[in-house]
Order: C-alpha cells, then sequence, then structure tokens
C-alpha cells in the first residue's frame, strides 16, 4: 500500500514539475510566431487588401484614430469593424487624416527612411490633426507613440503598425 502511495506522489510531483516546462515551450513558440506576424514580410501584402480593409476613398479621407491606451498605443483606422494596431490600405492619392479622438493626446508616427507620405515623421495630437496623401505604393511599417499631455514618466505608450498603399488612385 506504501508502494502505490510513493508511485501516486512522484506522478503528480512529476507532472507537477513539467507543467511549467511545458508552458514555457508553448509561451515561447507563441511569441516566435507573433514575431513574424508582420504583413509587410509576406509575398505579396496587397493581397490582403479588400472592402473590409481599404480605407478611404476618392471622395472621403482615411481617417485614423491614435490613442493611448492603458499599456500601449493604438492606431485604428476608420473602417467599421477594424481593429486596433491590424495592418490596414489605402490607394495612392487618398488623403488620410491622423487624430486622435482622445482628449490631450499628442502622437507621433515614424515611418523610418520609407513612407508612403513622403516624410519620414508626422507629429500631431487631440488638437492638431494631420492630413498627408499618400503618394507612394508599397507595405510600410511604422512606429507610434502616444502621450497624455502633462503625463509623468511612463505615461506614454508604443506600438507598430502597417499600411499597404496599393496603386491605381483612389
Amino acid at each position: 500500500m506504501k508502494i502505490g502511495k510513493i508511485r501516486g506522489s512522484v506522478l503528480i510531483y512529476g507532472s507537477l514539475l513539467l507543467l511549467p516546462l511545458v508552458l514555457m515551450a508553448t509561451y515561447v513558440a507563441a511569441k516566435e510566431k507573433d514575431s513574424n506576424k508582420y504583413i509587410c514580410s509576406e509575398s505579396d501584402p496587397q493581397a490582403m487588401c479588400n472592402a473590409s480593409t481599404t480605407c478611404g476613398s476618392a471622395s472621403a479621407p482615411c481617417m485614423v484614430d491614435i490613442k493611448r491606451t492603458a499599456s500601449a498605443a493604438s492606431v485604428t483606422p476608420g473602417i467599421p469593424g477594424a481593429k486596433e494596431n491590424a495592418p490596414f490600405c489605402v490607394k495612392v492619392g487618398t488623403k488620410v487624416t491622423f487624430k486622435s479622438e482622445s482628449k490631450n493626446v499628442g502622437f507621433v508616427l515614424d515611418f523610418g527612411s520609407s513612407s508612403p507620405f513622403g516624410q519620414g515623421t508626422i507629429i500631431g495630437g487631440a488638437d492638431r490633426p494631420i492630413t498627408t496623401v499618400a503618394n507612394k505604393p508599397g507595405c510600410f511599417k511604422f512606429s507610434t507613440g502616444a502621450c497624455v499631455s502633462g503625463a509623468i514618466y511612463g505615461m506614454c505608450g508604443e506600438t507598430s503598425t502597417e499600411i499597404i498603399v496599393t496603386a491605381g488612385g483612389s
């Protein structure tokens, strides 16, 4: 009887020791998958562009809302049902307005050395929406920083997002 209890205890404790290893391996695998999620690294990123992922038109600008969230920043295009920080599309010639509907939020968008708007950095805020025209087709990854005005250290957040500019005018 005592041997049965020992075997049961070994099985339970052994399982408890293996559980963190399994959880860690699952977490690492998920992180590796997330790190390659950028659409711009795909062979044909424009293939994801359709009516439900394209913002703006010839008659209406693409409105992009930038917020400071609890843990980061978010970029949400004016597309019905759009998710925060998801890649979105615009056509060449489309006006894009970056703004913040949140009170007292300032933002910086950095496209690095390649921008679809002909400028590397866009700086604006709740009281200063920035409208620019997408004039260079391609897939562009950009970082966004958003801060609450008058905030103390740590009150800014950042995120990365992608915009695909398709040829063919709006």
